[in-house]
């Protein structure tokens, strides 16, 4: 009988040793996963923040020069066309951080394409020769990469009393 228990005591000892090493190397395991967590989470930040960097620095110019267009208004130093060549440099400007981008404007066409074009409006025309005709460009449409990225939101002509075109 004592040796039946001290079997069951060594095997009780033996059990608890068991449970304490497995404890140890969960918490062990866990302490890994977290720190391999943290550095995931750390790379996809600095990822982020490179990838996204270029751009807000380009950004942050064209915030510049919108600051100092916006003072030269205040302090009215400009003539009005100087006031409209300021203005164009500045959409020229962003224009060249949509190109860095490969965001490009898409090229003018003179008919309605329902591929490239949304068209919010339509007028009425008398004229066969006006079906479908660009009126007037709303919002100019953009490309990236060959894809449309914002269709070009369009005022067309419409004949009246025709069928419609595919």
């Amino acid at each position: 009988m004592a040796e039946d228990l001290a079997t069951i005591a060594t095997s009780v000892g033996d059990i608890q040793r068991m449970v304490a090493d497995r404890l140890q190397n969960d918490q062990a395991k866990e302490k890994a996963f977290d720190q391999l967590y943290e550095e995931l989470r750390q790379y996809k930040d600095d990822f982020l923040f490179q990838a996204e960097k270029p751009l807000l620095l380009d950004l942050l110019l064209f915030y510049d020069s919108l600051n100092w267009f916006q003072e030269s208004m205040v302090k009215q130093e400009m003539s009005p066309d100087v006031i409209a060549d300021s203005f164009q440099y500045l959409i020229d400007e962003f224009l060249e951080i949509l190109y860095r981008r490969d965001v490009n404007p898409m090229e003018a066409l003179d008919t309605f394409d329902r591929k490239i074009h949304k068209a919010v409006k339509v007028e009425p025309t008398d004229n066969a020769e006006e079906d479908y005709k660009i009126k007037q460009i709303l919002k100019r449409g953009f490309t990236r990469s060959g894809r449309i990225l914002r269709a070009e939101e369009v005022i067309i002509s419409r004949k009246t009393g025709g069928g419609r075109r595919g």
